[in-house]
């Protein structure tokens, strides 16, 4: 698992970064506009910034020794009520965590003004210069907010494989609660974001911009601790990812017409996956059914075909290929090809 909030998972790669974020859990109606403030750093009170590292550092521990249940004795009551997400990430991500080593990021210190939900919440954090963010900033942008006091520490996990853990916290009775939990890697197949960006450039300078869009998609992923918070590097990355995005792979939501044999595919979603110290691509596409697995798996190995013949390129840059037939109920079955083995 490599996310979790009280939603569930939030699947790395996916749509940027999986932008349809829903904050902890809740689904909330209407919602007016109030002030919002930032503290971050230097700027938050030394007492008050020791105790939320401290908080954090109480809810890694309890993670890595797999306590659930005094998480979710800890959680604001909208997350403990519906602690799935929350506590199969903590399973998850548990033999990672234990015995692991964590330092943790200057928090950020987020108080969300008024009455209602903000239905769009905008903190801007730091020091911002004439054009925007600087190496001192970060935006977070919350739906659906109630208001309250947040809290957000990202702590840097050293154990099998690195990590990050972010918890968001909202101040109730005197007591820093947790609100939110994500938990994401920092490498894949043995690699870190800096590693991707540079091979996503080398694909570029080949003009292999659909390795490139998908390296810098992968690069974007493991630098970013959770989906609503963006940095001067991550924007910078985001443009560079979006002057080589291609016209003809699905992206932002739109969908791709693939033909093969004789079967036109609607292409939805293409990403990268890392299993082991493997990188594979995954390709879903729309699918009307897929409890006739045998004719499911025919179709899978069309679509497989079909994408590295119009995309030979993809033989560099990945160990296989997945495709996933995905019906409209969410319904999905996927099979998977090494590289070798598409003729």
């Amino acid at each position: 698992m490599r996310s979790a909030s009280a939603m569930g998972n939030c699947r790395r790669g996916r749509g940027f970064l999986c932008r349809s974020l829903v904050w902890l859990g809740l689904v909330l109606l209407g919602g007016v506009t109030w002030a919002q403030t930032c503290l971050s750093g230097a700027d938050i009170e030394p007492a008050v910034r020791a105790a939320l590292e401290d908080v954090a550092k109480r809810y890694f521990d309890l993670s890595a020794r797999g306590d659930t249940a005094a998480l979710q004795k800890s959680s604001i009551p909208p997350v403990a009520s519906n602690f799935g997400g929350v506590e199969n990430a903590v399973k998850e991500n548990q033999p990672n965590f234990a015995g692991a080593s964590v330092t943790v990021r200057a928090p950020f210190l987020l108080n969300a003004g008024g009455t209602e939900p903000l239905t769009r919440a905008e903190f801007l954090c730091g020091v911002f210069g004439p054009s925007g963010q600087t190496t001192q900033s970060a935006v977070f942008v919350l739906n659906n907010l109630p208001p309250g006091k947040y809290a957000v520490a990202i702590l840097d996990v050293r154990g099998k494989e690195p990590w990050t853990l972010t918890v968001v916290m909202q101040e109730a009775g005197g007591d820093w609660k947790l609100a939110g939990y994500y938990a994401r890697p920092s490498e894949a197949a043995g690699h870190d974001g800096a590693w991707f960006i540079d091979k996503a450039r080398e694909f570029k300078k080949k003009a292999q911009l659909h390795n490139a869009w998908l390296y810098y998609r992968e690069a974007i992923a493991l630098g970013s601790p959770v989906d609503f918070m963006s940095t001067l590097a991550s924007d910078k990355l985001y443009d560079e990812a979006q002057a080589a995005e291609p016209s003809d792979m699905p992206a932002n939501g739109n969908v791709v017409e693939l033909n093969a044999g004789g079967k036109t595919y609607r292409w939805t979603e293409i990403f990268p996956l890392a299993v082991g110290n493997d990188l594979d691509v995954v390709a879903k596409y729309a699918s009307s059914d897929v409890s006739n697995t045998q004719k499911t798996f025919a179709d899978n190995v069309q679509m497989i075909k079909a994408l590295v013949a119009k995309f030979p390129e993809l033989r560099e840059a990945f160990t296989a290929v997945v495709a996933r037939a995905v019906t409209s109920s969410g319904q999905d079955y996927g099979s998977m090809l090494p590289m070798k083995e598409i003729k």
